[in-house]
């Protein structure tokens, strides 16, 4: 079963889950939000795909830290306390099938590929 890991208000979010469902792939949904995520998970993710790529920095949480507190995300364990604390600031949607990420964020053209 793939997981979508994720917070349900996001636009980025909705038009992912609305492609998954128009294309029937089968998710188990896993909210930020309401379910947290442990400093295990992101440090499995981070040994993939690397923690500056979990980062969003384009969203509207990484833009309203503090510069000094941007400026200190310079390390994996940093960015994983900050990831924990603020799990808006996690890029998203990230899909994980196996343990595996499968995609990070939304683009119809490596859902197609990916996912289908």
């Amino acid at each position: 079963m793939k997981t979508v890991y994720a917070i349900p208000n996001c636009n980025t979010v909705k038009k992912a889950l609305d492609w998954l469902k128009k294309n029937k792939v089968a998710v188990e949904f896993h909210d930020y939000k309401k379910k947290g995520i442990t400093a295990t998970q992101l440090t499995h993710w981070s040994k993939q795909i690397g923690w500056e790529t979990l980062i969003n920095k384009k969203g509207a949480t990484w833009r309203q830290l503090p510069k000094e507190i941007q400026e200190s995300i310079t390390t994996q364990k940093a960015a994983i306390a900050l990831m924990i604390e603020k799990t808006s600031i996690i890029k998203r949607p990230l899909i994980e099938e196996n343990g595996k990420i499968i995609v990070l964020g939304f683009d119809e053209t490596e859902y197609k590929k990916a996912l289908k």
